[in-house]
């Protein structure tokens, strides 16, 4: 059977089915005509097969409690095999429904009230979040922007490990928002200084599938030391485009680590997931590869053109090295703008809906993050408004 949703550059009204993206403008001071390029999914109808596994289970029409066994195991872990060389055991699996349940639970799992929890800014927002709302110290260690792009401040981390007593790092990998797919080398050197400073690494991949510079690395596979070190967060959301199914799988080799998760889990009254993302989880490991490497190309060609597109009409505004995700950051820095300014021009000169730099941390400041994950009409219509405000 083959794949049938491939129609890429079709715009979709995703207005008035309870779309976060696009029906609750007003509610976050939005003018409601803006073009919604925000939030991080993508504005492409999911895979036939998904759509069709879905509908036989509606067609069923009995939604009780659901778990999975094997049938759902196995089209996973081949997945992690064939796309990224790692080969997890399935007793290291934990399902939770989301990426960031699973950080807010491995918080409260591995560190206690007062405790230290790093995160590298500017860093996808609800890490900051869920430490803070967890009554942990929230520890930073911005990235370093250099004329080759964003990198790990290493000495400045490992120094802060030390001094704010450190328990867990929250790593974002591949990076959100700045595009960055770690290298192995770097990945081995944050995991070293980890180690020795027993600080347990909770490793955020969500972003796996879109690594377009080279390949990207699972943390816990690059030694056996890190397997006891660290989990491993995953899920089809931002691959397939199933955020609204609340779906997340968690690896965590250690099996005392584990039980400890699971425990907080327990403790929040939480069981079974819901169908609906098991069914389309499944489908999506099993029949959706073909989906998949063609929204990649789609997106790299997305992304060609807004390099193009800014580097002839907009040269003041600068993309950065992007090497993965659907997301681009962009560095207004050059108009000499505050935060604040630059949001109002945005959002009330321009008729856009970004993401706010600032929103990813203090070093975010004059910077928006813009998704690319869109029929190519939607985009060209974003960067001709940015063009009539910015050129």
């Amino acid at each position: 059977m083959g794949e049938k949703n491939l129609k890429f550059d079709q715009v979709i009204d995703r207005r008035n089915t309870r779309s976060l993206k696009y029906d609750f403008a007003r509610e976050r001071g939005i003018p409601e005509e803006n073009l919604s390029l925000w939030v991080a999914d993508m504005d492409f109808p999911v895979s036939s097969s998904i759509q069709e596994a879905l509908g036989e289970m509606v067609a069923h029409g009995i939604f009780g409690y659901s778990d999975v066994k094997d049938h759902y195991v196995e089209p996973l872990l081949s997945w992690m095999k064939k796309r990224h060389s790692w080969q997890p055991e399935k007793e290291w699996l934990v399902k939770t429904p989301g990426v960031v349940f699973a950080l807010a639970t491995a918080i409260r799992a591995f560190t206690k009230e007062g405790d230290g929890v790093i995160i590298q800014q500017p860093v996808y927002y609800p890490f900051a979040n869920v430490v803070k709302n967890n009554h942990r110290k929230l520890v930073i260690s911005n990235l370093i922007l250099g004329e080759n792009g964003y990198e790990m401040d290493y000495e400045d981390f490992e120094r802060k490990l030390a001094e704010e007593k450190v328990k867990l790092f929250i790593l974002c990998s591949p990076h959100n928002p700045v595009g960055r797919v770690w290298k192995k080398q770097e990945l081995e050197k944050i995991g070293d200084i980890c180690l020795k400073h027993g600080v347990f690494v909770v490793s955020d991949e969500i972003h796996a599938d879109f690594a377009f510079a080279h390949p990207h690395t699972i943390f816990s596979s690059i030694k056996k030391e890190y397997e006891a070190n660290s989990m491993v967060c995953t899920s089809p959301s931002k691959s397939f485009n199933l955020a609204g199914l609340q779906i997340s799988n968690i690896f965590i080799p250690d099996e005392k680590r584990r039980r400890a998760f699971q425990k907080e889990i327990f403790a929040a009254g939480y069981d079974e997931l819901g169908l609906p993302g098991l069914v389309a989880c499944e489908a999506a490991y099993r029949y959706g590869e073909e989906w998949l490497n063609r929204v990649c190309a789609y997106i790299q060609s997305n992304e060609a053109y807004v390099r193009a597109f800014l580097q002839d009409r907009l040269p003041k505004v600068k993309p950065g090295d992007w090497e993965g995700t659907y997301l681009i950051w962009l560095d207004f820095r050059a108009y000499g703008l505050t935060d604040e300014e630059l949001n109002r021009k945005i959002v009330h000169e321009a008729g856009l809906w970004l993401d706010g730099g600032s929103m990813f941390g203090k070093a975010g400041e004059g910077f928006q993050r813009i998704n690319i994950a869109c029929p190519r009409k939607t985009l060209t219509e974003a960067m001709e408004r940015l063009e009539k405000v910015f050129g």
